[in-house]
């Protein structure tokens, strides 16, 4: 993307010598007269909207599904086991000192049987997590507590090496996962379990809640994208027996279905969506039950967010890459491939967005010309396809969640689409590297045991967990002074309806760029008062 030469390039097109010239050709025949050159912008950019508007509609899609198969109702199982079976619950941490107390506090709650019950501490921490949990452990241990504890010395597999280690030595038929940032319910199994009276139930998913949703505009954003998934694609897919994911925690799994799937797998970054189609692939039933639901802590800071997204970005491209052949050639119908395939894909608009924003000056300089005509047949079923889609999106998920307080998604969505341009640069770089099969190491999301709008410990302690975000703060400025340049342009042209749109780009890139920055400087200030009050307490 070169933007600097993009000048240049302008002056070699008809419409943009007329702009230059100051000529007054009539508008509504300037379309008529476009060069080759204009033809080489507008072409691949309305391409490009056109096959994002194509993601759009499959939103549009994903509510009507969700409408007709409303009432079906998955809560209840339709049996009950006679005997109980065994379970074992599996905790994966990593460097997760400050939740892992509530963590194991919370699980050894769980109401159920405890000789049918397992607890399995899976740590590969490389910091003091190690010796604190595995003391929890021993006291939990010494109170009776059916709990263990294992360390691997090394990450080999990430999350799903040490869930498929965990599996070699457990004693249940069925297991549960929840990750470190999680609070499970005490009647979650209880809830849960009798699913599986059906032997072709391979999975139940119970759906996220949010401990700090109201800690920021950050994290009530964040609360409403989830949402979404959770509401929407989970209840529309679920329910109307397409192919949907089990989300990697807040979940329960029958051995048996792992072990026949192909076991857990590291070759991708979403190693639950990976281990989900396989199984599914292989006749598995999934159940999803939206009425239970599991609290979990959100990213509170830009780049942990970011972090985070750009992991699930690229580990679903991977499954793309990995699983879209297979799930293509598989005999099925065709409803459920082609919703897997949306599924699975929808993450290449993030580089097909970056393309849309180097065009966005030189088309809008060509298009200067071209006239009123083309709001209606170009413009506005774009618009209809895209925007309005995310909007309609998310507010009717948050409509269906909470039906009295609602209305206030309506104000937060211009915040919600500026964090998705937020997102637009480092999952860019995800897919592509997913695209090309670069490796990455799993990078773990911060977690500092927050809840409502008042942290536990203080955000600053956890900084040497935190991951340095190095040149994106700078790119993502960058981009949004580019776009600033834009929203200028538009008001010496007159374009003043492009405005509204143009700026959500320039407040999505700066607060990117501005919140990372700001975060990493409070942290470094933190560090030094640390660090000064250490020195003077030696002396």
């Amino acid at each position: 993307m070169q933007i600097t030469s993009l000048p240049l390039a302008f002056l070699a097109s008809s419409a943009t010598q007329r702009f230059v010239s100051g000529l007054k050709d009539d508008t509504f025949s300037g379309i008529h007269q476009l060069g080759w050159f204009d033809w080489a912008m507008l072409i691949p950019y309305f391409t490009i909207l056109v096959i994002l508007s194509v993601y759009g509609l499959h939103r549009y899609e994903t509510i009507r599904t969700y409408f007709k198969h409303r009432k079906r109702i998955v809560d209840q199982p339709p049996k009950r086991f006679d005997v109980l079976p065994p379970v074992t619950i599996q905790l994966p941490l990593f460097n997760e000192r400050y939740v892992v107390e509530r963590l194991i506090d919370e699980t050894t709650k769980m109401e159920y049987p405890k000789h049918l019950l397992q607890i399995q501490v899976l740590d590969d921490s490389t910091d003091d997590t190690h010796p604190f949990a595995e003391a929890l452990v021993e006291r939990y241990q010494s109170l009776g507590f059916p709990i263990v504890y294992k360390h691997r010395t090394n990450r080999h597999g990430y999350k799903a090496g040490a869930l498929q280690e965990g599996l070699e030595t457990a004693t249940g038929e069925l297991v549960a996962i929840f990750d470190a940032d999680f609070i499970p319910p005490p009647d979650f199994l209880m809830r849960t379990v009798d699913h599986f009276v059906d032997p072709k139930v391979g999975v139940v998913q119970t759906r996220w809640s949010y401990l700090n949703r109201d800690y920021n505009f950050l994290t009530e954003v964040e609360a409403m994208l989830l949402d979404g998934h959770f509401i929407l694609e989970h209840g529309a897919r679920s329910r109307a027996g397409l192919f949907f994911n089990f989300n990697g925690t807040a979940g329960i799994l029958r051995k048996a279905m792992i072990e026949d799937a192909g076991g857990w797998q590291h070759d991708t970054l979403t190693e639950d969506s990976d281990l989900s189609y396989r199984a599914q692939l292989k006749g598995w039933k999934f159940v999803y039950m939206p009425g239970l639901h599991c609290p979990s802590e959100l990213p509170v800071e830009m780049h942990g967010f970011q972090v985070q997204q750009s992991r699930w970005a690229k580990g679903l491209t991977q499954v793309a890459k990995k699983l879209l052949v297979p799930i293509l050639k598989a005999k099925l119908p065709f409803r459920v491939k082609l919703e897997a395939f949306l599924h699975l894909t929808p993450n290449i608009s993030y580089p097909l967005m970056i393309v849309v924003s180097a065009l966005m000056l030189p088309v809008m300089i060509v298009r200067f010309y071209m006239g009123a005509f083309q709001i209606v047949f170009l413009d506005l079923p774009l618009i209809v396809a895209s925007f309005w889609s995310i909007s309609a999106f998310y507010v009717i998920a948050q409509r269906e969640l909470y039906p009295k307080s609602w209305k206030r998604s309506i104000l937060m969505l211009p915040m919600l689409m500026a964090v998705g341009v937020g997102l637009t640069l480092i999952n860019t770089r995800a897919v592509l590297e997913a695209l090309f099969g670069v490796q990455t190491s799993f990078v773990r999301t911060p977690k500092f045991a927050i809840e409502g709008g008042h942290p536990t410990r203080r955000k600053s302690e956890g900084k040497a967990y935190r991951r340095r975000s190095g040149w994106l703060p700078y790119i993502e400025l960058a981009c949004g002074s580019y776009f600033l340049w834009i929203v200028y342009f538009a008001i010496t042209t007159n374009n003043y309806l492009s405005i509204p749109f143009l700026a959500l780009f320039v407040g999505g890139y700066f607060w990117a760029g501005l919140s990372t920055l700001y975060s990493e400087h409070q942290d470094r200030l933190q560090w030094m008062r640390q660090r000064k009050l250490e020195l003077q307490t030696s002396r």
